[in-house]
């Protein structure tokens, strides 16, 4: 072993003897003192606990339901990529207090498969920036002058998933709810009651706005014959990652859940500080989590949860959780201790995940339905990330 990988390896050792002083929550204890022993304790007792306590104390809760009103299929080519695909823009319509808003759904879909997974996650600059395709509509400008057309080809990698057998979905997040301290616009004012007009202190924030657009994303998708609804798999990156482990806690339907340096309010654990700490988060962007959880700020010891809990009720079904080596602010340590920790709960369904707390090597893939990497590299999601959810896509999903 050389001296980098013994040096990453004392590191995690010492963070794992040190959970009780860091007084990290017991993800198989509940409430009333009782350990869980079974997935069925788990899934009736345990995992109803933590998804209340998450959902009220940090994401926010949704204040209400709101369904689809209308779908419109804007373009549909079956010609696309060079014949290789079908190319789809699908517009989502939502209408709550005689106001009503609309969000394109950008599809690739293989030709001439059934069953296969699809890859469904947001954008960060619209639409026509994940792929050169001159048909693709260009994204609302909600902040600044729209992105260049495919500016952002390289984080979606179009075409290696075709080529691989699957379909990529996406969205442009501003869409559903601005990136920044208004509550005035987005999904928020179709759900709020009278005189309502920013969230209640318990109620939901952007990560969940976002991850409620998602599932909503879902619900089209699960109705589109040309896609397979049963293996659509939740992906996001950055603060997408973020909302992107929390649709996936939250909604049993996505057949997998990938967070791809997602840090604080992702996939790492609060307590430890690093990186993007609580205070750093909650100081820059408010919005994002309810106002309740602005009470944990510099004070991580009193959260009744930590992330490991939010990854653990991804189980039983698959989980990839990966960082950059060049991404310290994503805190990769405990990205990788909190899927060590998640792993405790896929046991009780006999399912293997990450069984060694050893950091790995940079560019090595670890576990199983409970998956790790560390690429080099900096913050950011790339051709190698995607190989890694390709192929636990078509071991765990397909």
């Amino acid at each position: 072993m050389n001296k980098i990988v013994l040096f990453c390896t004392l590191i995690i050792l010492c963070s794992i003897e040190s959970f009780s002083q860091q007084n990290i929550p017991e993800l198989l204890m509940a409430k009333n003192g009782n350990t869980i022993a079974s997935s069925k304790q788990w899934e009736k007792l345990r995992r109803p606990e933590i998804l209340a306590m998450v959902e009220s104390e940090m994401y926010g809760i949704v204040p209400g339901e709101l369904k689809i009103s209308e779908i419109n299929i804007l373009d549909q080519d079956v010609q696309a990529l060079q014949g290789k695909a079908i190319r789809k823009q699908v517009k989502l319509t939502f209408r709550g207090n005689q106001k009503e808003l609309s969000v394109e759904l950008l599809m690739y879909l293989p030709k001439g498969k059934k069953s296969y997974p699809t890859f469904l996650g947001y954008n960060f600059s619209g639409n026509h920036t994940i792929y050169g395709d001159t048909a693709i509509h260009i994204a609302k400008e909600w902040n600044g002058a729209a992105k260049p057309r495919g500016v952002e080809t390289s984080n979606w990698e179009v075409e290696r998933l075709i080529n691989a057998g699957c379909g990529v979905a996406t969205m442009y997040y501003w869409d559903i709810a601005p990136d920044r301290e208004d509550f005035s616009i987005g999904i928020y004012p179709l759900l709020y009651k009278a005189g309502q007009t920013k969230p209640a202190n318990n109620e939901w924030g952007s990560l969940a706005a976002w991850a409620w657009g998602l599932s909503r994303a879902l619900d089209y998708m699960k109705t589109d014959k040309q896609v397979d609804g049963s293996k659509v798999i939740v992906i996001g990156h950055s603060r997408l990652g973020k909302a992107a482990l929390w649709a996936g806690a939250r909604d049993k339907r996505f057949a997998a859940v990938i967070s791809n340096n997602s840090g604080c309010g992702g996939a790492s654990i609060y307590r430890e500080k690093a990186g993007e700490t609580l205070l750093k988060m909650n100081n820059r962007f408010p919005r994002w989590t309810a106002v309740n959880f602005k009470k944990y700020t510099e004070n991580e010891s009193l959260l009744p949860f930590d992330q490991h809990m939010v990854l653990a009720m991804v189980a039983p079904r698959p989980l990839y959780v990966a960082s950059a080596s060049e991404d310290a602010w994503a805190d990769p340590k405990n990205e990788f201790k909190s899927a060590l920790l998640a792993t405790e709960v896929y046991k009780l369904y006999g399912l293997k995940g990450i069984n060694s707390p050893n950091f790995p090597e940079l560019n090595m893939h670890v576990g199983a339905t409970v998956s790790y990497h560390i690429r080099n590299g900096k913050h950011n999601i790339l051709a190698y990330d995607w190989d890694q959810y390709i192929s636990f896509a078509k071991k765990f999903v397909q």
